[in-house]
């Protein structure tokens, strides 16, 4: 039997106080309906159909249409409902999973327990809640089995006692599903079509109805506020910094460190407090990263070193280079080996070869540097003429003075060299001494201005 999944992702998320759909809310830098997409996509489902309501053309904007079909929810009735105006979509011989897109830590074997336990009658997802406060009850027989989910609002206090609740998850056939379904009332405090309602109508068909416990709280806990998200976060990331420490990396503390991405390390790999990996970020052995420092889409070759407060973006570093502190790389900056960028020092869609050094207070945009280079404290490339960007070339062994201004387009031949304060905008001849400042004088006779 294929099976089919549904996504419920119609709510709007009021404890929230956001205008922004609940589910597109963010948890390690990605959407909370796009964890939970991307664990249902390792059961290669046949369909997935998210429905959606509150802001949902942001939703589908944000999703995208790739390999995801959308169900309006128009009004929000409740969670039966809900599957009932997606399950037209459903293919009468599937096994249907029904998710929800607020509950982002849900596992991707957990899932699949879930649909094995569904096979010839009906699974749901269970916890054990340390507050079960507002979640539904299990309700189980004397021998153990399960009768009938009572949601809170609902349940007596004996049925509050019970600390078994209901996370939503269910999977169950598609034609009986759609049964149990039609039967479904809304005589509940909350004038809706609970879901949780078809496992009543299971049991009363003598259905076997399978309870599959969540090895975890945190795995089926949904979010419906910002101390939820908060919180949820802070466990996705302390899980994360777990797995660091044991493939060998060494942090300097779990609790602060933020993944919201995939990050790879080799061996004998450190990182310091208060970092953010974002995207895709490849750490070679040996590399250690300072405090305070964001990393997104970046490759750091082995033995670098990368100091306090620096930021990384979209960029390539090479073996043995040491950048910082409060240096920046933008998208298109590639390092060889060795290079030094230092502090206050800019780069963007610019490379560097071995050994060359840019230690203080640059810009460095739209270059091609080579290696053994020496770039002075405050040192420009104009690279924007205000209509286009123009590149500069500074060829081997160049040594470029302080405060100097290469204007765009121009080539620094190998071996030049340019006095402090120049302003660069003719191509330079190799091994020579090129200087462009405007005459010193001095004015005789000269008197400050004065007041009044």
């Amino acid at each position: 039997m294929s099976i089919e999944i549904i996504v419920l992702a119609a709510g709007q998320g009021k404890r929230m106080h956001s205008a922004l759909p609940k589910v597109l809310h963010r948890l390690a830098g990605k959407p909370l309906l796009a964890h939970v997409l991307a664990a249902a996509r390792t059961l290669a489902p046949r369909r997935v159909i998210v429905v959606h309501g509150h802001g949902g053309a942001e939703v589908r904007a944000a999703i995208g249409d790739a390999g995801v079909e959308w169900v309006d929810q128009a009004e929000q009735l409740g969670t039966g409902h809900a599957v009932m105006q997606a399950l037209p979509r459903v293919s009468p011989d599937a096994e249907v999973l029904v998710l929800y897109g607020d509950v982002p830590l849900v596992r991707a074997d957990t899932l699949r327990r879930l649909a094995d336990a569904a096979r010839g009658g009906l699974a749901i997802l269970t916890a054990e809640a340390p507050d079960p406060a507002g979640y539904g009850r299990i309700v189980r027989s004397s021998g153990g089995r399960v009768e009938r989910i009572v949601e809170h609002k609902d349940a007596t206090p004996e049925e509050l006692a019970i600390r078994e609740v209901n996370v939503g998850f269910l999977a169950a056939g598609a034609a009986p599903l759609g049964q149990w379904l039609a039967r479904l009332k809304n005589r509940n405090a909350q004038r809706e079509y609970y879901l949780t309602d078809v496992v009543a109508h299971a049991v009363a068909e003598g259905v076997a109805v399978n309870a599959v416990k969540a090895a975890e709280w945190q795995e089926v806990t949904g979010i419906n506020s910002r101390h939820d998200l908060a919180i949820l976060e802070r466990a996705y990331q302390n899980a994360a910094a777990r797995r660091l420490l044991e493939a060998g990396v060494a942090l300097a503390d779990l609790w602060r460190l933020d993944v919201r991405g995939e990050l790879e390390c080799g061996r004998d790999v450190s990182i310091d407090v208060n970092c953010v990996f974002e995207g895709s970020v490849r750490l070679g052995d040996g590399v250690r990263i300072g405090p305070n420092c964001v990393l997104r889409d970046v490759s750091v070759a082995a033995g670098s070193e990368i100091l306090a407060f620096s930021l990384l973006e979209n960029a390539e570093v090479g073996a043995r280079c040491r950048i910082g502190p409060y240096a920046r790389l933008r998208p298109g900056a590639m390092l060889a080996e060795e290079v030094h960028i230092g502090n206050f020092v800019e780069v963007k869609a610019s490379r560097f070869g071995a050994g060359s050094k840019a230690n203080h207070l640059a810009y460095i945009g739209d270059a091609e540097v080579g290696s053994r280079v020496n770039i002075g404290a405050g040192t420009i490339t104009c690279n924007y003429d205000g209509a286009a960007k123009h590149r500069t070339v500074i060829e081997d062994d160049c040594f470029i003075g302080s405060d100097a201004t290469l204007v765009a387009p121009v080539r620094l031949a190998k071996g030049s060299y340019i006095g402090a304060g120049s302003t660069i905008s003719k191509d330079t001849p190799a091994g020579e001494l090129t200087v462009a400042r405007a005459r010193q004088i001095t004015v005789p006779r000269w008197k400050p201005p004065r007041k009044g």
